[in-house]
């Protein structure tokens, strides 16, 4: 598990799917529990309609890079947790 935290622009939790590495199965969409996934218009490098985040709502669950096939294709972006006494 990656202790690596990134410092990001945007309100969390969030979620973000790699446009290249998406393959446009629609797993990710169709299991989202707060349905905040859908495809786009726009086509990949590879040729495949690709999923994006309609950018707020995420619960950051994880739910949709759990049931990615494609390894590295969503990234979930959570706060970080403080630790005890900081």
């Amino acid at each position: 598990m990656l202790d690596d935290l990134v410092e990001v622009d945007f309100p969390l939790p969030a979620m973000e799917v790699v446009t290249y590495l998406c393959k446009g199965c629609g797993l990710c969409i169709e299991h989202c529990p707060q349905k905040v996934i859908a495809f786009t218009d726009k086509f990949n490098d590879m040729g495949y309609k690709y999923a994006a985040y309609s950018g707020e709502g995420c619960t950051g669950c994880g739910v949709c890079f759990y049931c990615c096939p494609e390894p590295g294709a969503i990234v979930v972006y959570k706060k970080a947790k403080e630790k005890k006494g900081e």
